[in-house]
């Protein structure tokens, strides 16, 4: 079904259309403007609704044909449609020229309305209109529990949120042990579970009440533990849609547990991140999550972050990627005072840290473009796993887990 905006300082105009097209079943109207907005407002409630067409009171000419340029050049292929009472042949030649190709008459009748979404569908088929979306979105999926994939989450999203022109949301996503509104110290009673409920009719009014901004990142924590709480994969995706269009960057603090909405998440990426310690069971399921993934065609996307390295480790970086066959994007030092100073604090580390100098070099990375991956040549370290017990299937610990 097509999505469409009326704008009309008429209410009883809008009104009337909004019923007119209720009654075809063809068409929704998503949102009602009693006034024309300017640039700003225009492009926050194209960007929130994603419309396919804009329904334009002529009333007041000027402002009308404003709005439909300013509309084209936020979001190209947009269809514009004029209405009103009466309309001069002079007038409907100035919308002409103005790219106005459609008007609808009042009384507004089911025919000719029938018809008219006719038009519009061919012609958004023909040419959709194309809303500015990023594809800077970053999963942060933990090897097992305790491995610090939060905190990494939390600092690598403010690394990128003080980079120039770049706003950035964090959503928390493990619902039953998500950490950033601890970590953060929030207190929004919105979550990203409300959220979800809500994105299928997100607005540019709702949104801002359920995130907590922190300098130039919003966050989205997951809210208090509740076992019974299901997102469905497709609250996910329209989320993600309206998200990936107000947003530079988004990044996600995954559970581990790969829900399915877990797996729509990382399907949207553009890297997925498994962070792991270089201990030994730790690398164990990361080897399991990085064949899982591989399963799902994935593979090409993960990077390894190794937290809580030491240079007096048993197993080294290099050997890492060996054994996993995936890059090793950043070697986290362990800094166990500065994160709990951090914690305490309700904040990132400290920008000037030795920790928080490695994040900002991970984050500008991350906006860079990405050069090819190199081959990597799979060599022994299997002795590191001689004291482990068979390889399980985590394919079918997911199905036990419903996710």
């Amino acid at each position: 079904m097509l999505r469409a905006i009326v704008v009309s300082p008429e209410p009883e105009l809008a009104e009337a259309l909004k019923q007119a097209v209720a009654e075809t079943g063809q068409l929704g109207v998503v949102r009602q403007l009693d006034r024309y907005p300017d640039g700003h407002e225009l492009v926050r409630v194209l960007r929130a609704h994603a419309p396919h067409v804009v329904f334009v009171s002529i009333a007041a000419l000027k402002p009308a044909i404003e709005l439909s340029q300013l509309g084209e050049q936020a979001a190209p292929g947009i269809q514009f449609v004029a209405i009103n009472r009466t309309c001069e042949p002079a007038i409907l030649l100035e919308l002409m020229r103005a790219g106005i190709r459609e008007f609808l008459p009042v009384p507004f009748k089911r025919q000719e309305l029938v018809d008219l979404i006719s038009r519009l569908r061919e012609g958004v088929g023909k040419k959709p209109p194309m809303f500015s979306t990023t594809d800077l979105l970053f999963a942060f999926l933990p090897s097992k529990a305790g491995v610090g994939t939060s905190t990494v989450a939390l600092n690598v999203s403010v690394a990128l949120s003080r980079l120039p022109d770049t706003k950035v949301l964090l959503l928390d996503l493990d619902l039953n042990c998500g950490m950033q509104r601890f970590m953060l110290k929030l207190d929004n009673a919105y979550s990203v579970v409300d959220a979800c409920e809500h994105a299928a009719n997100m607005d540019e009014d709702l949104w801002p009440q359920l995130v907590t901004s922190v300098k130039n990142l919003d966050v989205l924590h997951s809210g208090g533990m509740n076992p019974g709480v299901r997102i469905e994969s497709f609250q996910i995706r329209n989320l993600m849609d309206f998200a990936r269009r107000h947003y530079k960057a988004i990044t996600v603090d995954l559970s581990g547990n790969m829900e399915r909405y877990s797996l729509e998440v990382m399907h949207e990426a553009k890297r997925v991140f498994i962070v792991t310690t270089p201990e030994i069971p730790s690398l164990h399921l990361a080897r399991e999550k990085l064949t899982f993934l591989q399963g799902l065609d994935l593979g090409d996307r993960v990077s390894v972050l190794l937290n809580r390295a030491h240079r007096r480790s048993v197993i080294t970086p290099a050997q890492v990627e060996e054994l996993l066959g995936a890059p090793v994007a950043l070697s986290i030092p362990n800094d166990y005072h500065g994160v709990h100073r951090a914690l305490t604090a309700g904040r990132e580390v400290e920008a000037s840290s030795e920790l928080g100098k490695q994040y900002a070099a991970l984050a500008r990375t991350l906006v860079e473009p990405r050069p090819p991956a190199p081959v990597q040549q799979r060599k022994r370290l299997t002795e590191y796993f001689s004291i482990l017990p068979a390889r399980y299937s985590l394919a079918a610990h997911g199905k036990k887990d419903g996710g």
